[in-house]
């Protein structure tokens, strides 16, 4: 891999670095033996079984660089028109492996007309690999993420840059960030596979056009896709994958991310129903720690999940969980100023009271839903949510801005009042990247550039001694090595003993940090 390369002249104190061109690069053409492009599994699609004559023996399907992806575009549109009247002619509605199965027939029957059609004009054969990939690159199309789906499906890659269809960028998990193949032959097909991305959800269709410029989608494989077009100058995307579904706070732990005193600490308060708000910024890694927080609740808890785009997926894990996920309106506004269809973060909030749940999740609080989120604060129940902001006591302060948004009688001091009544923790992590001046994080490739994500400070929150404003004590910072070292225990937090939590380790490591 290639890592980041500086290239700055003496007179020239701006970043900018020479970043390597799409040239040759592993991806496609080289995938590893764990990020091979998997045929799908819908039953009878194996290898072996007829269904599927193009699948390889091994039942894997690798795209390589010659695959003709106007033509793919062309199959993918008469694709999806035969399967859409095939499937209004069905009797009954059919569930998406008989869709995919009949999708599979829809594409092997279009590919044999072009075999055909070539034969019949001397237009040259498709070998079996070539009929393979064709089939295996339209079902993408199709039913994932096309041009994208080798990308996704290599685990060294953690987000996708996109810049045009032309210019994209792939952070890896080491940090590093390297080129890209191209994902579309221009920057309007890529626009109208976005638009095909935001409208094949059955479940939440969304709407990308000029009149509706931005697209925010949860993909099948829990990875978050943001785009924009037609207020920049090329289309502009960005997919945030979350590698890391399965996870405790042991093991966050082990991957440096914590003290295990700290993950230990955060576990006993879990498990003793105190309200959490993870902060952070974006990237940082707050999701995969609501994922860590959540994992020490009891499995017989009833959990709500509120999202705007659903990523943390706990009904997968979880039997008792209900989740919600907001909506944006696609009608003309109403009465009441909102646009039909629509269904906010705080609806579901609200609608969360009603269905008994004991723990409500709100994936991130960036407006007036705040109020709402308070509301399940006060009933000690033990609510968990993110934040974006630059540090524990931050947090608050942004929040505080988020609950005004909702109205002129939400004041600053009354709202400051209800979050240091409502919140207990605030739990800030950093993404931290090497340091600028560190030429081995830049030049020559020497090492590719590494990230971490760390807990900076775990901050409890309580009422100030003045009416509208909070105190704060910092139960764990960071000290001079980086790691987390405990601070000050406030003494309500000391019955978390009975929860598991080690007082005499906390009050020893107290006590060799001071020194």
């Amino acid at each position: 891999m290639t890592a980041l390369r500086d290239t700055r002249s003496a007179d020239d104190s701006s970043p900018d670095y020479d970043l390597p061109r799409p040239t040759s690069i592993p991806f496609l053409t080289e995938p590893l033996p764990d990020t091979t492009t998997v045929a799908p599994t819908t039953p009878g699609l194996s290898a072996g079984t007829g269904a599927n004559p193009w699948v390889a023996p091994s039942g894997t399907v690798h795209l390589g660089p010659d695959v003709n992806w106007s033509l793919v575009a062309s199959l993918r549109t008469q694709a999806s028109k035969d399967l859409a009247a095939r499937a209004s002619a069905a009797e009954g509605p059919l569930d998406r492996p008989a869709r995919e199965q009949l999708a599979w027939d829809i594409i092997q029957g279009l590919i044999a007309q072009i075999r055909v059609s070539r034969a019949n004009t001397d237009g040259g054969t498709l070998s079996t690999l070539q009929q393979s990939e064709l089939a295996q690159a339209v079902f993408d199309a199709l039913y994932r993420m096309g041009r994208l789906q080798p990308l996704l499906e290599d685990k060294r890659v953690e987000n996708v840059l996109i810049y045009g269809f032309d210019e994209v960028w792939l952070e890896l998990n080491d940090g590093a960030l390297v080129a890209g193949p191209q994902v579309a032959d221009s920057d309007e097909q890529l626009i109208e596979f976005l638009q095909f991305l935001a409208s094949r959800s059955e479940a939440n269709p969304r709407i990308f056009s000029e009149a509706r410029p931005r697209l925010h989608l949860q993909l099948d494989d829990g990875s978050r896709l943001a785009a924009v077009a037609w207020v920049t100058p090329r289309p502009q995307v960005t997919i945030r994958r979350h590698r890391v579904v399965e996870v405790s706070l042991d093991d966050l732990a082990r991957d440096g991310v914590m003290t295990p005193l700290a993950a230990q600490f955060l576990a006993a308060a879990v498990r003793d129903r105190r309200s959490i708000v993870v902060s952070g910024s974006p990237g940082a890694g707050k999701t995969t720690l609501v994922r860590a927080l959540c994992s020490h609740i009891h499995p017989l808890e009833q959990i709500a999940t509120i999202e705007t785009e659903a990523e943390l997926r706990l009904q997968e894990r979880r039997r008792f969980v209900r989740a919600w996920e907001a909506r944006p309106g696609t009608g003309e506004i109403g009465p009441d100023g909102r646009q039909a269809g629509e269904y906010t973060l705080s609806d579901a909030v609200w609608d969360s009271l009603r269905f008994n749940v004991q723990r409500t999740v709100v994936g991130e609080i960036r407006g007036p839903e705040v109020i709402a989120m308070l509301k399940t604060m006060e009933n000690g129940s033990g609510s968990l949510s993110t934040t974006h902001a630059r540090g524990a006591i931050d947090a608050i302060e942004k929040l505080t801005t988020c609950a005004m948004e909702a109205g002129a009688q939400f004041t600053h001091d009354m709202v400051t009042a209800k979050l240091a009544q409502a919140i207990d923790l605030v739990v800030h992590i950093e993404l931290t990247l090497p340091d600028e001046d560190d030429e081995h994080a830049h030049r020559g490739g020497a090492r590719p550039a590494t990230v971490r994500r760390r807990v900076t400070e775990i901050v409890a929150i309580s009422r100030g001694d003045q009416p509208g404003t909070f105190a704060s004590t910092r139960v764990f910072t960071t000290g001079p090595d980086g790691q987390l070292v405990p601070g000050v225990l406030p003494d309500e937090y000391r019955s978390l003993a009975r929860r598991r939590f080690d007082l005499a380790a906390y009050a020893a490591a107290q006590s060799i940090g001071g020194r």
